[in-house]
């Protein structure tokens, strides 16, 4: 290239700087078929469309949100070994008080102090080697991974105001019912030779009764069966992540349930920062996390609590975006996302099992006052959202609905496309800052294994 670096030598072009013009040039030529360039025809979606103000209101508007979000990144910590990664996720939980908030909107300049003392927020963060580090010599890396969640989940608390307890001890109360953590879960051996199923594991760990193997309760997550030995599992580390979210989630909703359940928790809103669901190896806390929070909606008065999540991504939140633009939704508009809509949206072949193994939260459109477009998802008191008749599409199972969407017109921000207030925070709170973030996690990564310059790890 005819231009000179600082250095003065002359620029060298990127030998990938063309891969996305290529990759979008075949695109162009392909042909397919995208649901939300096909919006077109609006007529079908009318019945399923509600206005605003005719969800009817059983209480009065909610007065502070608390949002959790979490990131995690996988960086090469050796020089010269880049199949040697290194892990680090955090969730961060964000309380914001809505009357302080609204109150700023009167004034002619916003005072950032006010701001500030409206905004909480918390973090927690873990850490391991995610490939080609082991926790210690002779074991594989899905063995290593188990070690390391067990470890983490021993040492790592989610600390906040009168809230102090381990990973552990709110993944066990989520086996049990609010108030009441689970004595044991059943767990099956990891030992892939043995298949004893079942395995009744205290928060201490117990012993195989086939094989006689190591049991873990964090076993129960089943995160270690997606870790390979040729890759960076970030995937895995991303699973783990959600389940910490989950987590972080059960503490401050309990700790609200048992401390305040006649006042704030009736009076706040939890947002989780994507959609109520569990992916992969762990699913089976999708169901887990519906029956606690029902169990705990069943003991609370009132409608709480109040919990939604947003998705921000995906084939729905593209479907929504092309029905505003083409006039299918009004400001104030709420779109039943039911078998139809499901399958125009997402083109799935079985509609009406959609999201059976994984949500726990019903997905609804809502176009906001302003014009944002937001996919919250909201879990029914009773019942399940999805299951392999169709769920619970209809606006009437979801009594909390009202609220939420009340604090969504009362929180949007302009930090990021459609965005929420409460979650920017958390996000801003649990984001890496790009560049600077990565070589920190390099150097502290570099730190626990002892792979500075100059170091030799036998124990990895």
């Amino acid at each position: 290239m005819p231009y000179e670096s600082v250095s003065g030598s002359f620029e060298r072009a990127s030998r990938t700087g063309h891969a996305y013009a290529a990759v979008k040039a075949a695109a162009d030529r392909a042909q397919f078929y995208v649901p939300a360039e096909n919006v077109a025809d609006l007529s079908w979606l009318a019945r399923k469309v509600r206005k605003h103000g005719s969800l009817p209101r059983t209480g009065p508007s909610l007065l502070a949100a608390l949002a959790i979000d979490g990131s995690r990144m996988v960086v090469p910590v050796r020089e010269g070994l880049p199949s040697v990664r290194y892990g680090y996720a955090q969730a961060s939980a964000a309380f914001l008080n809505l009357e302080i908030l609204e109150s700023q909107r009167a004034e002619r300049f916003v005072d950032p102090v006010a701001l500030a003392q409206a905004a909480n927020t918390a973090l927690v963060s873990l850490d391991l080697p995610t490939a080609g580090a082991y926790t210690r010599q002779g074991v594989s890396i899905q063995e290593s991974w188990r070690e390391s969640i067990d470890r983490i989940f021993r040492s790592k608390r989610v600390e906040v105001n009168r809230l102090n307890q381990s990973l552990l001890d709110l993944l066990m109360l989520l086996h049990g019912v609010p108030g009441m953590p689970a004595a044991v879960l059943l767990v099956n051996c990891p030992e892939q030779t043995c298949g004893m199923t079942d395995v009744a594991t205290p928060p201490a760990g117990a012993d195989c009764p086939g094989c006689g193997s190591r049991v873990y309760p964090t076993d129960v997550l089943r995160v270690h069966e997606e870790v390979v030995e040729d890759g960076a599992n970030e995937e895995a580390l991303g699973r783990l992540m959600q389940v910490v979210e989950l987590l972080v989630l059960v503490g401050l909703a309990t700790l609200l349930w048992e401390q305040a359940r006649d006042t704030l928790l009736a009076q706040t809103l939890f947002i989780m920062d994507g959609p109520l669901a569990v992916y992969g190896p762990p699913a089976k806390l999708r169901a887990r996390a519906l029956e606690y929070f029902q169990a705990m909606s069943g003991a609370t008065p009132g409608d709480g609590p109040y919990i939604c999540g947003i998705e921000k991504s995906g084939a729905l939140v593209d479907y929504a975006r092309s029905l505003v633009l083409w006039g299918g939704l009004d400001p104030g508009d709420l779109l039943i996302v039911d078998a139809e809509v499901i399958a125009a949206a997402n083109h799935a072949s079985n509609p009406i099992a959609y999201g059976s193994e994984t949500y726990w939260g019903r997905k609804f459109v809502y176009c906001a006052l302003d014009g944002r477009v937001v996919i919250p998802t909201v879990p029914p008191p009773t019942g399940s959202p999805y299951d392999d008749h169709g769920g619970q599409p209809d606006v009437a199972a979801y009594p909390t609905l009202p609220g939420i969407l009340d604090v969504i017109d009362r929180t949007g921000s302009s930090m990021y496309r459609d965005g929420l207030i409460p979650v920017a925070l958390a996000h801003g709170r649990a984001a890496f800052p790009i560049g600077v973030g990565t070589d920190v996690l390099r150097l502290v990564a570099r730190e626990v294994l002892n792979l500075g310059p100059g170091h030799v790890n036998h124990d990895s």
